[in-house]
């Protein structure tokens, strides 16, 4: 709980009063690694804050099977499917821990009434959405405009916690581009 409201402090202001009614609303979880925080069709009923270990997002792809990793999320990261949390529809992906997860969790209900009770919250969750949706932009203009070793580069720059943690065909997917492809620059890198 701790991590999450320094997380939150050095976006907005929290009264020692407000802290503690915050504290009331959120649940603690825990991943085993491969259980599904999440399965597409469902409802994303909670909101979910990573305290440590790893979430892959991914949907599957219906032509080949192969998992499309859509995001990866390390301690110190929210993993949700917004769109289904916020609209309480279902989801049209899967959350699933690669490794063994512990959260902290607040519902679709309490979260309404923690923004009604502590309406700094609304700035710091709004601040969270934009960097949220910076980061998808970022992603859609790399895609659609670097080549491959370029992607990765930036990637390994971006996220250098996330490569020490996930596996390489996870961030190859995430990247558009093959494992083996990661692999030839990784062996061009050691021999240069």
């Amino acid at each position: 709980m701790e991590t999450l409201i320094k997380n939150i402090l050095q976006h907005v202001r929290l009264s020692p009063e407000e802290i503690v009614i915050f504290k009331n609303f959120w649940t603690e979880k825990t991943l085993k690694k491969g259980e599904f925080l999440l399965r597409n069709g469902e409802t994303c009923r909670y909101d979910s804050y990573i305290v440590s270990g790893v979430l892959k997002a991914f949907c599957i792809n219906s032509e080949n099977g192969n998992e499309e990793i859509l995001f990866l999320a390390i301690d110190d990261w929210w993993a949700t499917d917004i769109s289904s949390f916020s609209k309480q529809k279902a989801s049209i992906y899967n959350i699933q821990a690669v490794e063994k997860t512990n959260l902290l969790q607040i519902s679709h209900q309490s979260f309404q009434k923690m923004l009604q009770e502590i309406p700094s919250l609304e700035r710091y969750f709004r601040i969270i959405l934009e960097s949220y949706l910076g980061t998808l932009e970022k992603r859609i203009v790399f895609n659609n405009m670097y080549k491959a070793e370029q992607k990765y580069y930036d990637f390994l720059d971006t996220y250098p916690d996330i490569v020490s943690r996930v596996p390489q065909y996870l961030i190859a997917s995430y990247l558009g581009i093959s494992a083996e492809f990661i692999s030839r620059i990784r062996k061009k890198n050691k021999s240069s």
